[in-house]
């Protein structure tokens, strides 16, 4: 009995010397910098640090993201507003958009017609801008047909 206690102590110290001296057992984790070992591609020490890093990066992406889709809706209902519920088109300043806080570079989609007309795109609406200051205001689904 006392050779197979020997033995254990004896590869327990051999493992704790082969993790000491193993470059790989100074990675540290992604999100709490403490030592960690394990498989080569494990960045974080735990399920929890791994967990509140994937948290963390979700909540900033998510704050940005926001931001942008306020503005974006802000701009369909300028457009919704302007429109109302049973006009397809209207003509309309640039200058009034702009009074009204609405911002041109902030869109869901450009489409470039035939004729080589650029729309820009706001969910369910597009806007033409033309040379002369104006603006063509459409709802989209008048002009996809």
């Amino acid at each position: 009995m006392d050779y197979f206690y020997s033995f254990y102590i004896l590869v327990t110290e051999f493992n704790l010397f082969i993790i000491k001296n193993n470059p790989m057992s100074e990675r540290r984790c992604k999100l709490c910098q403490s030592p960690y070992s394990g498989r080569r591609d494990k960045i974080f020490c735990s399920s929890g640090c791994k967990s509140d890093y994937h948290h963390q990066l979700r909540a900033l992406s998510n704050k940005v993201a926001s931001s942008t889709d306020k503005i974006l809706h802000r701009n369909r209902s300028i457009l919704f507003e302007l429109l109302g519920d049973h006009e397809n088109q209207r003509r309309i300043d640039r200058d009034a958009l702009a009074k009204k806080n609405f911002r041109f570079e902030y869109m869901t989609g450009c489409y470039e017609n035939e004729q080589g007309k650029r729309y820009y795109l706001v969910y369910d609406f597009a806007w033409i801008e033309f040379k002369t200051g104006e603006v063509l205001l459409l709802r989209r689904k008048k002009m996809e047909q």
